[in-house]
């Protein structure tokens, strides 16, 4: 069976939008090491959290996070 990884692009979309690290921690109520694991691709977000980082960087979920199917 395939396990379900999440690819995400919040380094690339939060970099556009000249916004830091710290500043969309806070505009979601979360770490800035929270957000740094993330652009690492070693954390998984919460739903919420990923609907919330979604919607400060104003984009739609999947713009930010993509399903990847992998192998076994």
């Amino acid at each position: 069976m395939a396990k379900a990884q999440i690819r995400n692009h919040v380094r690339r979309l939060r970099e556009a939008q000249e916004i830091t690290q710290t500043d969309l921690a806070r505009g979601c109520g979360c770490t800035r090491q929270t957000i740094i694991m993330l652009e690492q691709e070693r954390y998984v977000p919460s739903l919420s959290l990923a609907f919330t980082i979604a919607r400060v960087l104003g984009k739609a979920l999947e713009e930010v996070f993509e399903p990847v199917q992998t192998g076994e």
